[in-house]
């Protein structure tokens, strides 16, 4: 069942020291600001509980697993400070899934664009079905994928990052993901992707807690700058958003 909710739904279910983290919203599970505030808050609580071992991050429905940010509030957006701040939601999961210290594992039943592509690359482990293609569509609006670009570019490295982000107009499908690093197995249903999650996250839970947080600590080495860097491509993406390039490309969207 998805959800109705104009600010979208967030719901952790705990079992078994697995944390599942679903989120949802009507417009194809993308993410408006509230929202992403609620998602790092949770991340950050669950880092912290000793009753969790792994976090499962999923979203409803059958089809889109995230269709990034909001569109309708990115529309909205008329000074530097605005457009600094609804770019940062995304910053601040991010900052939040890299700093936490348990695994995550995502979980992608469908397409995925811009922002949600980011989450997906800040999960430890990723598995999808043969329907999550994804897009980096940012280009497109004249913007770019500034603020995720660093966690695309150390699950994918720089050369499928260029790939993604300069065919902005292009869907890259699950197969290609799965061999550029950013899904570790590709199933064509998503009952066996379910399946293959509950057996590989029941593992991962029985497993030294602790060497599961020493393990996490080596995967994301070298990226203590990220706070800041992060900022600063949220400013980034807010200045350009005012331009008169961006603003025309948005207003044939709204039509």
């Amino acid at each position: 069942m998805t959800t109705t909710r104009e600010n979208g739904s967030l719901y952790t279910n705990i079992k078994n020291k697995i944390a599942s983290l679903e989120f949802g919203h009507p417009a194809s599970n993308s993410f408006p600001s509230v929202l992403l505030e609620r998602l790092e808050k949770e991340i950050r609580k669950l880092s912290e509980d000793d009753s969790v071992s792994v976090i499962l991050l999923k979203s409803e429905g059958e089809k889109a697993f995230c269709a990034g940010a909001s569109f309708d509030e990115l529309v909205e957006i008329e000074n530097l400070e605005d457009g600094k701040e609804f770019f940062s939601g995304f910053a601040r999961v991010i900052n939040a899934m890299r700093e936490c210290k348990k695994l995550i594992v995502g979980r992608v039943q469908g397409k995925t664009v811009g922002g949600g592509v980011g989450l997906v690359a800040a999960c430890d482990y990723a598995m999808a079905t043969d329907a999550a293609a994804i897009k980096l569509s940012e280009l497109s609006i004249g913007i770019g994928p500034f603020v995720i670009a660093p966690a695309v570019e150390r699950k994918l490295g720089v050369n499928a990052l260029a790939e993604l982000s300069l065919a902005a107009h292009e869907w890259k499908n699950a197969y290609w993901a799965k061999e550029q690093g950013l899904y570790a197995k590709v199933f064509e249903s998503i009952k066996d992707l379910d399946k293959e999650i509950e057996i590989f996250t029941q593992k991962l839970a029985s497993y030294n807690p602790d060497a599961l947080a020493e393990m996490k600590k080596i995967f994301w080495k070298d990226t203590d700058h990220w706070d800041q860097l992060l900022d600063e491509r949220a400013a980034i993406s807010g200045k350009l958003v005012l331009s008169d390039f961006t603003k025309t490309a948005l207003a044939k969207f709204k039509k």
